[in-house]
């Protein structure tokens, strides 16, 4: 361990491990501090929900690195299909519409962690783990930062600390940054299912009253559910027996794929909007869910939080070419700029399809069903939707520019 870095990653999860890769070859000096060690991440039973990767993500993890050593635990979205329950309307986006092999792919957590894990370990980024943040100071040159590890603190220094340590972040609280809040009075309840009919690369998004029901491909023949209740009745549903529950879910999904057959265990989680107010301080960045979490209908939570970290690898990179202070405030804000107008066009896609698809008004319903025909007759609205899925409505960052 250095006295002093360029560049201190706080959080060594997907985001945090993600950006450490990214800056390896960049000539900063990096250290990446982690609280929780490999044996305790890959313990942990958080490892096993499901990711959709868009076509994006994919593209930067290519750049990464990364995609050649999962992509064979991955499974190909190749086709979405999307219906409104208790209604005629639905539409499917199509891979070979688009001319790309795959809209996404799914993947466990774990595999991906497993493989930046792997990456970090072959690489010059000093690993600090486990060790915690406790204290950070900026100044007007360098922030310094007091950790602990086991009974020892110590302190050192760096021109940037990077907060990428999830929604609790200690760097946001440290930094005194508030968030605002948007409480969806939903809970999520995921789990596994094997299904009669091999889904064979089809994602399913089915939208009903309570809520949205995701079904998404994964390549031992299941599918990740993310099931999204009104919280009470969520309680309930999570209660019942398993063949109770296969037959409630069967009963919102339908037997697009036969019959289903639960696979894994059910876990529960309250789905809120969250968005810290300011994303920089003095010499201080958020990424990823230090800075959003969003409702997981269309999956677009971690893909936004990765294109944080290719936009902020691509900023960092350049100024380690020109000589640039990485921590200058002017750059930081630039960054912030440019990631707002994502973050919002993201919101707004997520938010507005809860909104739109839980409105049970007969003429709300009527519009949004003959909406999803209507994708079907004009490919230019169908074309603009598939392009959000991928994560490429808005500009790649070049990290994620130059692969097919």
């Amino acid at each position: 361990m250095r006295d002093d870095y360029d560049v201190i990653i706080v959080g060594g999860g997907l985001s945090g491990g993600s950006l450490a890769l990214a800056l390896q070859a960049s000539g900063l000096q990096v250290a990446l501090l982690e609280a929780i060690t490999p044996q305790q991440r890959d313990a942990s039973p958080a490892g096993e929900r499901a990711l959709a990767l868009s076509y994006g993500s994919v593209r930067i993890l290519q750049n990464l690195g990364l995609w050649a050593w999962v992509e064979k635990k991955a499974a190909a979205i190749t086709t979405i299909h999307i219906s409104d329950r208790g209604h005629f309307g639905k539409t499917r986006l199509s891979a070979k519409q688009e001319k790309v092999a795959a809209l996404g792919y799914v993947i466990t957590a774990r595999v991906l962690e497993s493989s930046v894990s792997e990456g970090l370990t072959q690489s010059s980024v000093d690993i600090i783990c486990p060790a915690r943040l406790i204290g950070l100071k900026a100044g007007v040159d360098k922030v310094c930062i007091s950790i602990k590890r086991a009974d020892e603190s110590f302190t050192t220094t760096a021109s940037l600390v990077v907060g990428a340590d999830g929604g609790n972040s200690s760097v946001r609280n440290l930094l005194e940054i508030q968030q605002e809040t948007y409480d969806y009075h939903q809970t999520a309840v995921v789990t596994t299912v094997r299904p009669e009919i091999d889904p064979a690369g089809k994602a399913y998004e089915r939208f009903t009253s309570s809520g949205p029901l995701a079904l998404l491909p994964m390549n031992d023949g299941c599918c990740s559910v993310v099931w999204t209740q009104v919280s009470e009745n969520a309680e309930v549903i999570s209660s019942l027996s398993e063949r109770e529950f296969i037959d409630q879910l069967q009963e919102y999904f339908g037997y697009y794929l036969g019959e289903l057959a639960l696979a894994g265990p059910r876990v529960s989680f309250p789905l809120k909007l969250l968005r810290a107010k300011k994303m920089v301080a003095e010499r201080c960045v958020l990424v990823g869910n230090a800075v959003h979490q969003l409702h997981p209908v269309a999956g677009q939570g971690f893909n936004l939080g990765l294109r944080d970290v290719a936009v902020l690898a691509e900023m960092l990179i350049k100024a380690a070419k020109t000589g640039r202070d990485p921590g200058l405030l002017s750059m930081l804000d630039d960054y912030e700029a440019l990631r707002r107008k994502d973050h919002a066009s993201a919101i707004r896609f997520t938010d507005g399809l809860i909104h739109l698809f839980s409105n049970e008004l007969v003429s709300v319903a009527l519009a949004r069903n003959m909406g999803l025909i209507g994708l079907d007759y004009f490919p230019w609205a169908k074309r603009v939707l598939a392009r959000h899925a991928m994560g490429l409505s808005g500009r790649m960052p070049r990290i994620g520019v130059g692969t097919s």
